[in-house]
């Protein structure tokens, strides 16, 4: 799939990785990018940049991801490609708050089933459209001291693969995107895990910019996992192979950044 001239949505684009993605597809000649974000300044600030259009969008709200599609297709018509990248970094364990947990679920997870469930219908009677879910590499393998997080971007990356096989054969494309470290604010959330997993992270980390070029690349090929960091398919790859072997080399890793 090529950009050129197509409608596209992007949440959680007032900045970050989704800032990076709406700024891309524009300068790849999109026929018109949808800015949301829960915060209207920052949405109005990136549409203002790129020459789209603001929409201020509480993901975790069913009714405002359907007023957001209707709002994108009353200005520049069917929506060709939906990235549904907005989402919270959240610490904790098990015993983590009630209220952590489902703030977690809602926004990480339930506003990517609300945004699928208000796009498919018109991308289904065209037969065709893309999906592109921001999932996390810690989806794939986990995150050390976030357990609220490692669950909600498991789910998504699991519902991206359900919603690729339901509607592959019916000209849906679904792309799932799985960045580990990425230098965005969210990078100083670690620090309250751990000293030793916040300067791992800041010295791994990319660039926005070089997700938005792994997401351009992989929307082209059309593949499935988009990995702006390769080597967390080799991470994967291991996991698969030996989950005990990988399970015992996360619990050192736990234990060199965390417990010492």
């Amino acid at each position: 799939m090529e950009l050129a001239d197509r409608v596209v949505i992007v949440t959680g684009a007032g900045s970050g990785i989704g800032k990076a993605l709406a700024a891309r597809f524009s300068e790849e000649g999109a026929a018109g990018v949808l800015v949301a974000d829960i915060d209207k300044a920052a949405a109005e600030a990136v549409a203002d940049d790129i020459g789209g259009i603001a929409i201020m969008v509480d993901v975790s709200s069913e009714t405002d991801n359907v007023a957001m599609i209707a709002a994108a297709e009353a200005r520049y018509g069917p929506i060709d490609l939906l990235c549904l990248n907005a989402g919270i970094s959240v610490g904790g364990s098990v015993d983590a708050s009630n209220e952590t947990w489902e703030r977690a679920w809602a926004v990480n997870v339930m506003s990517q089933v609300y945004g699928a469930r208000a796009v498919l219908p018109s991308m289904l009677e065209r037969g065709s459209g893309y999906l592109l879910h921001t999932a996390s590499a810690a989806g794939l393998l986990t995150n050390i001291g976030a357990a609220p997080y490692s669950v909600t971007k498991h789910a998504v990356v699991a519902l991206a693969e359900w919603l690729a096989i339901t509607y592959g054969d019916a000209g849906i494309r679904v792309s799932c995107l799985a960045p580990e470290f990425v230098d965005t604010p969210m990078l100083d959330g670690l620090a309250e895990v751990s000293a030793g997993l916040h300067k791992l992270a800041v010295e791994t980390s990319i660039s926005t910019d070089r997700v938005a070029d792994a997401v351009i690349d992989g929307i082209r090929e059309e593949r499935f996992l988009i990995l702006p960091h390769p080597y967390v398919g080799e991470y994967f790859a291991h996991k698969a192979a030996d989950y005990d072997r990988w399970l015992g080399g996360m619990r050192k890793m736990q234990r060199n950044l965390i417990e010492e």
